[in-house]
């Protein structure tokens, strides 16, 4: 989904803040944006895979767990639940992140989570559901809801981008709380996603 550049215009006018920093920044992209490619089991596989590591070490390691298939496509469900723990191991993943893959394929092979018509859903309905899985929480679900399905309000308000964002957009002294961070993200309804990509632009600089 994309925004029209009326409600971009009056997200801006909305926070004056915000849209002074934007004007440095550059342009907000449609979403998804292709962070989470391939079907919904592969996307959320790659959101656990990516938990608390750094980029390129994730990339290698998600690389090694796609090779592990048997045809040139990430593995399936039914891949997965064939692979063993010591392949698992041997692509890189700790056991935490090989349990919280298993789950995921395992609520998927036996039905217990049906993610086809998953985008149908409502925001808070996705994240219920996403979490029955071990390893998935809150934020992944959320990095579900803004790269794969494009929602466009939706604020993460505990990842340390957006509260490192929200610091320098603000000039805070301290990086706020996730509390501070909704209560300050509620100028920036319905277009929070957005506001959140252009927080995590601030930081790249």
């Amino acid at each position: 989904m994309r925004p029209t550049e009326a409600q971009i215009a009056a997200l801006m006018r909305r926070d004056p803040v915000l849209g002074a920093a934007t004007k440095r920044l550059p342009s907000f992209p449609h979403f998804p944006v292709g962070i989470l490619r391939g079907p919904y089991f592969q996307a959320l596989a790659r959101s656990i895979v990516y938990q608390q590591l750094a980029t390129r070490a994730a990339g290698t390691i998600y690389g090694r767990v796609r090779r592990l298939a048997p045809g040139p496509h990430f593995p399936t469900p039914d891949q997965m639940l064939a692979l063993s723990d010591e392949q698992l191991r041997g692509a890189g993943l700790s056991g935490n992140k090989a349990k919280a893959l298993r789950d995921l394929a395992t609520k998927i092979v036996t039905g217990e989570l049906r993610l086809r018509g998953i985008g149908r859903r409502d925001d808070d309905e996705v994240i219920r559901l996403l979490t029955t899985v071990w390893g998935i929480g809150e934020w992944t679900a959320q990095m579900f809801l803004i790269f794969k399905l494009g929602r466009l309000d939706v604020m993460p308000s505990g990842d340390l981008g957006v509260q490192e964002g929200l610091r320098i957009l603000d000039g805070l002294d301290g990086r706020p709380s996730p509390d501070t961070v909704l209560a300050r993200a509620e100028i920036w309804r319905p277009l929070r996603s957005v506001a959140a990509w252009y927080l995590w632009r601030l930081t790249d600089g």
